[in-house]
């Protein structure tokens, strides 16, 4: 037999990874497209993602499907068991014949961290926070969605900054610097426009003004820093609650902060790890070990090892 591989894929409310691993634990290619989160784009649209990343990783690594053995794709929006069945029905008509194990980005990012007691505060177009206790109990809080939380996240912070935007509209009043600059930014013409095309698609439109406001925070905007400000106090609370929750209050553990609005905002980034730092004093921050989509890749791995030693 040759050498056989396994696909792990980490999918959320922007973009979607593919990992391509083998046997031997190495990941020998990737491949990247958009988001994939059933609740925000349909499951035919997370398909699709998930299918163009795993093509692309594979054309990459020159391998073809019928080398795959193994299949685990932790998707955001996968965490009820309807959504898991449906999604792991899907992806067995996408990968015939291969093994497919559905999870959550959640489960995901608990395995990047590693095996320590840790606390992982993911904040990207949705948020949560998920951790691990002194007996490796794994706990989750946050992570509901737009609807009901998601608080702090990019979609978060874009839904309030236009909101504040359109009631100063209402008032008669002039534009802000940074409503101005999110109409740019956006290229609408004005107010209606935009609202119309968030009616259509918000996603398309709340998670594309977080960096305009995270721009206009690093020159010295206010009213960005404002917005920033309620976003990190949502997260360390996030946090907080965590903590709580896995009697971690006066335990030294890791805390990761993982996600896509990480790096983005020199304001952003030093505001969020002084409030981190205020809620968890014994906490170490640090890095997870490995990418989600690699961390997906060694669950398949693990799948198919102990296939093997129950043959």
């Amino acid at each position: 037999m040759g050498m056989r591989y396994v696909l792990g894929f980490d999918g959320g409310g922007t973009k979607t990874e593919c990992a391509l691993m083998d046997e031997q634990g190495r990941v020998r290619a990737s491949g990247l497209s958009g988001p994939s989160n059933p609740m925000r784009v349909g499951f035919g649209g997370a398909m699709a993602a998930v299918c163009e990343a795993g093509r692309t990783a594979m054309q990459n690594g020159k391998v073809s499907t019928s080398e795959i053995s193994v299949i685990c794709a932790g998707l955001a929006g996968a965490a009820q068991p309807e959504s898991q069945r449906k999604l792991k029905k899907l992806l067995g008509g996408e990968f015939p014949g291969q093994t497919v194990e559905v999870c959550t980005d959640v489960d995901l990012k608990l395995e990047a961290a590693g095996e320590q007691r840790a606390i992982v505060l993911n904040i990207g177009t949705g948020t949560f926070a998920v951790g691990r206790d002194l007996s490796g109990q794994a706990v989750r809080v946050g992570g509901h969605g737009p609807l009901l939380g998601d608080e702090g996240s990019a979609y978060d912070i874009g839904r309030r900054a236009m909101i504040a935007a359109l009631r100063a509209s209402d008032r008669g009043s002039k534009d802000s610097p940074l409503a101005a600059r999110i109409l740019h930014d956006l290229c609408a013409e004005d107010w209606e426009e935009l609202q119309l095309r968030v009616y259509r698609v918000p996603d398309e439109v709340f998670p594309r003004i977080f960096p305009v406001v995270t721009g206009a925070a690093d020159e010295g905007d206010l009213e960005a820093r404002m917005l920033l400000r309620a976003a990190a106090e949502e997260l360390a609370g996030l946090v907080m609650d965590l903590m709580e929750r896995l009697n971690l209050q006066d335990e030294k553990f890791l805390l990761v902060k993982s996600g896509g609005m990480t790096g983005r905002s020199v304001y952003f980034d030093e505001l969020l790890g002084e409030k981190l730092k205020a809620a968890a004093p014994q906490a170490e921050f640090g890095e997870l070990r490995m990418s989600a989509a690699e961390a997906a890749a060694r669950l398949a791995l693990r799948i198919m090892i102990t296939a093997d030693e129950g043959r």
